[in-house]
């Protein structure tokens, strides 16, 4: 039987796993302040012109620039995301946790503070900056500052969705490789970069996602130059701000960011091995 009565006065008791009904109107009003901007967004643009807008030389050049940086991004970040997320998995205990503690920084810390922090390392006046300067490279201002700031944001995605699955398996087979005979190397590409496979995937997928959609640390470090560091989501701003191109476009690339965003959390959740659907 679905209900229960309890030996005390025959009262009903709900079965096990359900939830207070008044809990559903916290909830409802959580979903709808999720939900309720991003469903106002789509009714006010203007979609009889949604490709035009969408494929205006502006949109086009902001969103190039996007995909072309956040995909330089996220292959440096796979190159030393997953080795700092093999070290933080396997080093003792407090090394590991304080280096967690370290790649966390960015989700914690404001964007634009990271921005600074970069200026603080890499500007003109930077700890770096003047000796990259003396040498004839400066990075602020250009394409590669853009990377660099997703870089700075998008990283952890990389290192803690690797972290998980090689965590979840511990050493066991790695130890039974090593018992077999099998050197580091060939232990790393035959055992240990297969099991964090499905989380180098994901965190590759999310890291991509977050940098295309980088803001914050992008217009601080690396400048808001049409054709040089004007991503989509600076050309956005520049639009609704008065300073940038018209705002159907503007408002076209936001709504593609958005649809970007929820259908990379849709097919990472679909796709994932063991992902509750």
């Amino acid at each position: 039987m679905s209900e229960r009565r309890s030996e005390a006065g025959g009262r009903r008791d709900a079965p096990p796993g359900q939830l207070p009904r008044l809990l559903v109107v916290p909830a409802l009003l959580g979903i709808a302040m999720l939900a309720a901007p991003i469903a106002a967004f789509g009714w006010r643009l203007e979609w009889a012109t949604i490709w035009s807008d969408l494929t205006s030389p502006d949109a086009l050049e902001a969103l190039g620039l996007s995909a072309l940086t956040a995909l330089t991004a996220t292959a440096v970040c796979l190159v030393i995301g997953v080795p700092l997320a093999l070290w933080i998995v396997r080093a003792p205990r407090w090394l590991g946790g304080a280096l967690r503690a370290v790649a966390a920084i960015p989700l914690l810390m404001p964007p634009l503070v990271g921005g600074l922090a970069l200026l603080a390392l890499l500007g003109p006046d930077g700890a770096l900056g003047g000796v990259l300067g003396e040498a004839g490279v400066s990075l602020p201002s250009t394409a590669a500052a853009v990377v660099v700031a997703q870089i700075f944001v998008a990283l952890p995605f990389v290192v803690f969705a690797a972290e998980n699955p090689l965590r979840a398996h511990g050493a066991g087979p790695e130890s039974a490789a090593a018992g077999l005979g099998a050197g580091r190397w060939r232990i790393l590409f035959r055992v240990t970069l297969p099991l964090a496979a499905p989380g180098i995937v994901v965190g590759a997928v999310l890291c991509f996602v977050r940098a295309a959609g980088e803001f914050g640390a992008t217009a601080l470090f690396a400048g808001d130059a049409p054709g040089a560091t004007r991503t989509a989501p600076l050309a956005v701003y520049d639009a609704f701000a008065g300073s940038g191109g018209g705002q159907g476009a503007a408002a076209t690339l936001a709504l593609l960011l958005i649809v970007l965003a929820i259908a990379t959390l849709v097919l990472v959740r679909a796709w994932r091995p063991g992902a509750v659907r």
